[in-house]
């Protein structure tokens, strides 16, 4: 039960940074929330791209811990037992990096996510 209940709140997290990719990618002014700040207001085309290139990546992770859950495709399952590792790295990561991060609200916003996306993923790793 604390499986399927850490896949769906990861999922939901995951998705909330998945559209905020998609929006950065649309030209939403939104810049100084994400990269450090780097490019506040619009992200430049080249930036545009890898906002995409992200939500393909957040994609394929959210599916490694729903797969590892069990909530989709479970004769996946034997690939996610490893692969589940590299969600848990991933959010490490990210998770680091947003605390230290020099975007003010980026640290407000999205380190909070990513340490709950962290833990998440661990109980689902772990379950």
């Amino acid at each position: 039960m604390f499986v399927t209940i850490s896949a769906t709140v990861f999922s939901a997290l995951i998705a909330i940074v998945i559209l905020f990719q998609i929006a950065l990618a649309a030209g939403m002014p939104w810049g100084s929330y994400a990269m450090g700040g780097k490019f506040p207001g619009k992200f430049p085309p080249t930036m545009r791209i890898a906002a995409l290139i992200q939500v393909i990546i957040l994609s394929l992770i959210a599916s490694i811990v729903l797969i590892k859950s069990g909530l989709i495709f479970p004769d996946w399952s034997s690939f996610t037992e490893a692969a589940i590792w590299f969600v848990v790295a991933f959010s490490v990561i990210a998770t680091l990096l947003n605390v230290i991060t020099r975007s003010v609200w980026e640290r407000r916003i999205w380190a909070p996510v990513c340490l709950l996306m962290l833990i998440t993923s661990i109980i689902v790793a772990i379950g």
